[in-house]
């Protein structure tokens, strides 16, 4: 998966950072074309800042389809980035309905009372199809996860998790040490990707190719190559994801492998 943009960088971080529906488009084909098979989208108000607008997410993900056709899962992000509310986020996705979308536990399902209505909307994801993706930033909440699972709250009978490896509001840089605690605390049948942020994102992405995990690599997390100098554009880093997995026997998923999966 490619992160490309996120809902914090500018052209401050990186001139090729892609932002409009027309740069999100390009910038999936140039992905596809380097292996990527999923495209992890943030949209941006005209200020540039991050947007959870319906309207603004239906054009960029049409200039992507049009580019690429369904060669690329879409996955729509509902991150809060201190913005919006659980209940804005969930409304997001029950007006747009992507493919995909990344769905932070401590957002949507912050604390048993919130359990409820957390519960009813991942119901309803999977009644429409929704893939989700859980995004979780510790062991601890990998176990909460599972334990939701137990009680039904999460449903998901394939479920597909994100490892966070650092912190923008903490040490940007992700620690690879503790991807294996995030692992000991999932399940067997939890697939898992892992991202990372900062220098260590390639290194993170070879132990979960030799783990058995997936990835997602890009600017949202990382703008530096193995030998730290910047890359060019987020192609570069899916180039080095493949050749991670390649190294270890693993091959490259398309987006219809990743239909399969999650269906």
């Amino acid at each position: 998966m490619c992160a490309p943009n996120g809902a914090r960088r500018t052209r401050g971080d990186h001139p090729a950072l892609p932002i409009s529906p027309t740069e999100l488009a390009d910038c999936a084909e140039s992905i596809l074309a380097a292996g990527a098979s999923m495209i992890h989208v943030h949209v941006r108000d005209d200020a540039g800042g991050h947007s959870l607008d319906v309207d603004r997410y239906r054009n960029a993900i049409g200039a992507i389809r049009r580019q690429v056709g369904e060669g690329l899962v879409i996955q729509a992000t509902t991150e809060a980035c201190g913005i919006y509310s659980a209940e804005q986020q969930m409304a997001m996705v029950k007006e747009l309905k992507p493919e995909a979308a990344s769905i932070a536990l401590r957002e949507i399902c912050p604390d048993q009372e919130a359990e409820s209505t957390a519960a009813d909307f991942y119901a309803w994801m999977n009644a429409e199809k929704i893939m989700a993706q859980h995004i979780l930033y510790s062991p601890e909440e990998v176990e909460r996860f599972e334990a939701l699972r137990s009680s039904g709250v999460i449903g998901d009978e394939k479920p597909f998790v994100l490892f966070v490896l650092g912190r923008y509001t903490t040490t940007l840089t992700g620690d690879v040490s503790e991807l294996q605690s995030f692992i000991n605390a999932a399940s067997e049948n939890t697939s898992w990707a892992v991202c990372c942020f900062g220098a260590t994102e390639s290194e993170a992405v070879a132990s979960a190719a030799a783990l058995g995990g997936h990835a997602r690599v890009g600017f949202e997390n990382n703008l530096l190559l193995p030998d730290g100098t910047r890359a060019g554009d987020n192609a570069a880093l899916i180039r080095i994801a493949v050749d991670a997995g390649l190294n270890q026997s693993r091959t490259p998923a398309s987006a219809d492998d990743v239909r399969s999966m999650f269906s």
